[in-house]
């Protein structure tokens, strides 16, 4: 087939094309345009000009469908609209933890009003529990096997050495609580053994030796006061970071690390320990100053972010959240130590530098 097929015929025009019309079509009106010329309605039509009358025109024009009718001003949707920021929430259980925290703030501000030896009896089982957390988070996540039970004996005994012989006696069951890590992981196989027992060493520091500062509190004349103190300045220091830096936050802090921790945060953290502080010390602590309180409570907030970003960075390593599920809103024992562990060295020695040991 040659291209001149897919060509269009030639239309004759005049009254020889008119003439040839079929017996079932009329001759086309003439319709005059606005300039006084003549044209058909076929031409008006290819031209998008619409006939007055025809049924040819008409019976060519295919019926239109109505338009649809645009929805109701009120029911359209602005385009650039957003959705409104979500509201902050806490991260945990605040009845919960509210709750536990009101607990174990009464059980330990009885234990101190009652007798000091049974206080040194809640931090032997704090330590006890938070050495069973770390331990058993070590194992399950990294196939550490720090000796539990050489720990916990120890880890006990360091903590009453600390309270009847002071520092030196805390010092020389650290030691002997390493020598029994090494000791008891001989008779396992060797292999990881340089890994489990830098681990025991490790948590004996951690959780026992650390607590023995509170135990060392108490042997002071104000023991009971002074330990109230450490205990309200990490816990003042905690709220003010929380409640300034859920409020105002916006700067992390380390975000590495913990990112829901901020700049802002700390500095509430820090005003807020500052001005308890000032106030313990004037009139809790015998012989202490307002201005020492501002020192203490300054240090306090420091010591106190330092530790909870120290166990932050344990938690990530080992990829868990919370150390344990003893404390409903709040985690583990260890979750709670966090803070007060690091605290606890620097209280007694700022103490010890202001008023005296006791």
């Amino acid at each position: 087939m040659n291209d001149s097929s897919w060509q269009p015929e030639p239309v004759p025009a005049g009254p020889a094309y008119d003439a040839q019309v079929g017996p079932h079509t009329r001759p086309m009106p003439i319709v005059p345009d606005a300039a006084g010329r003549d044209f058909d309605d076929r031409e008006a039509r290819d031209r998008g000009v619409a006939a007055d009358s025809g049924p040819l025109f008409r019976a060519d024009t295919p019926p239109q469908e109505p338009m649809p009718s645009p929805p109701p001003p009120h029911a359209q949707q602005p385009q650039d609209a957003s959705p409104p920021p979500p509201k902050k929430r806490a991260g945990r259980d605040l009845r919960a933890a509210i709750g536990v925290g009101v607990g174990l703030g009464a059980v330990i501000f009885a234990s101190l009003l009652i007798v000091k030896a049974v206080f040194v009896g809640v931090i032997v089982v704090a330590v006890v529990v938070g050495l069973w957390e770390l331990t058993s988070r070590l194992q399950e996540q990294k196939g550490i096997k720090a000796p539990l039970v050489p720990l916990a004996v120890g880890g006990a005994a360091m903590v009453i050495a600390g309270y009847v012989r002071g520092a030196e006696g805390a010092w020389v069951a650290m030691a002997l609580t390493v020598l029994a890590v090494l000791v008891w992981r001989m008779t396992e196989p060797p292999e990881d053994y340089l890994k489990d027992v830098t681990a025991g060493a490790f948590a004996a520091f951690y959780v026992p030796f650390l607590a023995t500062f509170v135990a060392m509190l108490l042997t002071a004349d104000d023991g009971p006061q002074r330990v109230i103190t450490f205990l309200l300045l990490t816990v003042v220091s905690d709220t003010g970071a929380y409640a300034v830096g859920w409020r105002f936050g916006k700067t992390k802090l380390a975000p590495r690390i913990s990112p829901g921790k901020t700049r802002e945060g700390l500095f509430g953290a820090v005003a807020f320990a500052m001005a308890a502080g000032a106030l313990c010390m004037e009139f809790l602590i015998d012989g202490g100053s307002w201005w020492q309180g501002l020192l203490l409570g300054l240090a306090v907030a420091v010591s106190a972010t330092l530790g909870d970003l120290g166990e932050s960075m344990i938690k990530r390593d080992l990829g868990i959240k919370d150390m344990g599920t003893l404390l409903p809103g709040h985690g583990g024992i260890m979750d709670r130590l966090d803070s007060l562990l690091p605290t606890a060295p620097v209280v007694w020695l700022l103490l010890a530098a202001f008023v005296g040991a006791g």
